[in-house]
């Protein structure tokens, strides 16, 4: 097949080299000049330093050269990105290529998923996508797959058959695939975990522990499903791969950006500070807004992103947020 990725950052890259080995045309689109050109000359992502990328891979900033012959479009820029990338991408995608979103977050304002916001954008553009966009998500750094380290992850789409079809492109002996009916589930999980790991760096940075770090992953995993029940997202899908496994990955390894930066801030930074530090697009700061909205819009109870917002968006002191939450009113661990 031939595919494009639209966007070159650490995701982008490590999928392209994973569907390069997998014997497919791949060509990176970029907005950035200066990525295009030092990816086309070195073969080398700057944050993938150790990774050497196959010389079969090509790169582009022309969008409408990437995508016009596509059988596959996998967007991979951040999530802040995705609307006007669909934008651009929109008048030359192929009628019969597979949309596939790897962006993890929510739209605030509309509080739309990125299948949603790309969907959206399609149908205003005469180009309705529905029942070939495809949203695919798990635990999985950057760094690892592109190493090619054992990795799982979820094909979630409507129509099964496209989920069916997505996944076989990116099945290898180190990527397994899933497949998963519940878009919304599984789109919620991936924007909601990273706001988790944000809390749970913070209590890395504020010199807690292993008990409290399991803590707010298990309670971290009941908010979100209690969010998902309320929009008709299915049980099982927090449970899985992008639920629960996306969850304890971002919220314990060194290869989170959001983890990574809510530890700076446990230590005392501000957001601004540990994002400059961090250098890359931290996305649970960007589903905070979307998260809060859905909350109050949803009447569903959600301490510990309601805590991180304090913090991130109002310079709360942590602690203090920390002490908050532990005393609160006692309840039943069974209430949904």
């Amino acid at each position: 097949m031939y595919i494009a990725i639209l966007g070159g950052g650490t995701w982008g890259i490590a999928l392209a080299k994973l569907l390069s080995e997998n014997n497919h045309t791949v060509c990176v689109w970029s907005a950035l000049a200066n990525e295009i050109k030092t990816l086309a000359s070195s073969y080398v992502h700057p944050n993938l330093p150790d990774v050497q990328l196959p010389r079969a891979l090509r790169f582009t900033t022309d969008i409408e050269a990437a995508v016009s012959n596509a059988d596959c479009v996998v967007f991979a820029v951040a999530s802040a990105y995705i609307r006007a990338t669909a934008a651009s991408a929109a008048a030359y995608l192929p009628d019969n290529a597979i949309l596939i979103d790897v962006a993890k977050g929510l739209e605030p304002g509309t509080q739309r998923t990125m299948t949603q916001v790309i969907e959206e954008v399609l149908t205003d553009s005469g180009r309705p996508a529905k029942g070939r966009l495809v949203a695919l998500s798990g635990p999985t750094h950057a760094e690892e797959v592109a190493r090619n380290v054992p990795t799982s992850i979820v094909s979630a789409c409507e129509n099964e058959e496209t989920a069916k079809a997505a996944a076989q492109i990116f099945m290898n002996s180190c990527m397994r695939v899933y497949t998963n009916t519940d878009v919304l589930g599984v789109e919620l999980c991936g924007a909601l975990k990273n706001i988790i790991a944000l809390a749970a760096g913070m209590i890395r940075g504020m010199g807690m522990g292993d008990n409290t770090n399991a803590m707010l992953i298990t309670r971290g995993i009941a908010e979100m499903t209690r969010m998902g029940l309320s929009m008709g997202c299915r049980r099982r899908t927090f449970s899985g791969l992008a639920g629960i496994g996306d969850l304890i990955v971002t919220c314990t390894s060194v290869h989170s950006r959001n983890y990574r930066c809510g530890e700076m801030m446990g230590r005392g930074m501000s957001y601004a500070e540990a994002s400059q530090k961090i250098g890359m697009v931290v996305e649970g700061y960007y589903a905070l807004e979307a998260a809060m909205e859905l909350s109050r819009s949803r009447q569903v109870d959600m301490p510990i992103v309601s805590a991180v917002y304090d913090v991130v968006k109002n310079g709360r002191d942590p602690h203090e947020t920390m002490n908050e939450l532990m005393q609160r009113e006692m309840k039943s661990e069974l209430d949904t």
